[in-house]
């Protein structure tokens, strides 16, 4: 061999359980960071709902600073905008939902009378809609302890604090989002102070810039094709001649903010208040059909085209995401997964390091 020849590079094997401790790190994190995310839910859900809605109202916010008006005031005008229409939007939906309120003591009595036959007395659903004595007697002790001393129930102990806890966290993420929105972008400018390289200024512009836009463009189309399917649905609940068909038209258009487990309950409640109102099974699943037909048509023939490239996102991950959130928030934590799920896959597209978490989740 040549003098010259250049030498062999030599590469040092890994060493054994390197791979297995570097998993073991990555489950402890996830670990950690599930259990944060849980236990610290009451400050890190209005922190997340304000981020969306801010990126939500930012549009009209900047148009009014095209036009010269301040960026408090405009934030001022678009929030108070907003609560009108919220306002109003809730004066809509309190009618229809008092008349549906009102009769569901009869109508829970008509359906497990109906689903009671169809079990037979003897049937899989014997023990549940007609429960023995003992067990009567057990519910209705454990009705009378649910009582605290003086005779107030514990049940309104309970609708109140969660009352309370919604209109705390309702005025929590009213104030964050003005706050956000009035700040302008003192955000970005803190933003490109820490950072040092151009390059990490520029790609942590583009990255907030398109997160803002994917978020708030879901959103609001969201919102355009919910208020579509709403109606549809409300129509073909008159059509079918279901009770309070503007109400399910209104809870569409709720539900449908929430992928899979909104539209999972509305064909719940549907069929429950179709085997209360129908004469048979057969009528009684008429309803729940319809908006079955209706979702089909809306999930494979509108979204795609509304959406477009926007939105491209793995079913499979949202309904993962969906999951996941739902478990560690509830209700809101449902809600924020679709923008969640969106956001990790712009960071994915545009980080190096996290290009398989992009792949991922993209369509």
């Amino acid at each position: 061999m040549s003098e010259n020849a250049p030498a062999a590079v030599v590469t040092e094997p890994p060493r054994r359980g390197e791979g297995v401790r570097t998993v073991a790190l990555v489950l402890l994190a996830l670990a950690a960071v599930t259990a944060g995310l849980y236990y610290g839910r009451a400050v890190f859900v209005p922190i997340a709902l304000a981020a969306v809605f801010t990126a939500l109202l930012r549009p009209p916010v900047r148009w009014l600073e095209r036009v010269k008006v301040p960026t408090p005031l405009a934030s001022t005008l678009v929030v108070l905008a907003s609560l009108l229409l919220l306002a109003g939007a809730v004066y809509a939906f309190t009618a229809p939902m008092q008349a549906f309120v009102k009769d569901v003591p009869a109508t829970i009595a008509s359906a497990r009378a109906k689903l009671g036959t169809v079990g037979g007395k003897n049937g899989p659903l014997s023990h549940v809609l007609n429960p023995a004595p003992g067990d009567s007697a057990r519910s209705g002790g454990a009705q009378g302890g649910e009582k605290q001393e003086g005779g107030q129930p514990k049940i309104a102990e309970k609708v109140f604090g969660a009352t309370t806890g919604v209109v705390s966290t309702f005025v929590e993420v009213l104030l964050l989002v003005w706050f956000l929105l009035a700040s302008g972008t003192l955000f970005q400018r803190k933003l490109l102070k820490v950072l040092p390289l151009p390059w990490e200024k520029r790609a942590a512009l583009d990255v907030l810039d398109q997160t803002e836009s994917v978020v708030s463009g879901y959103l609001f189309i969201t919102l355009l094709i919910n208020l579509g399917q709403g109606a549809a649905v409300g129509l073909a609940m008159w059509l079918l001649g279901m009770p309070t068909p503007v109400l399910w038209g209104m809870m569409t258009v709720i539900a449908e903010f929430v992928p899979f487990l909104g539209g999972a309950f509305m064909v719940l409640l549907l069929t429950a208040v179709g085997l209360a109102t129908k004469d048979s099974v057969g009528q009684a699943l008429l309803a729940p059909g319809a908006y079955l037909l209706i979702s089909t048509l809306q999930n494979n023939l509108v979204s795609p085209l509304a959406y477009g490239r926007r939105l491209r996102l793995n079913p499979v991950a949202v309904l993962i995401g969906v999951m996941i959130f739902w478990t560690l928030w509830g209700v809101p934590g449902a809600f924020l997964a679709v923008p969640i799920v969106a956001t990790a896959k712009v960071l994915g597209d545009r980080l190096d390091g996290l290009s398989a978490l992009g792949e991922f989740l993209g369509d």
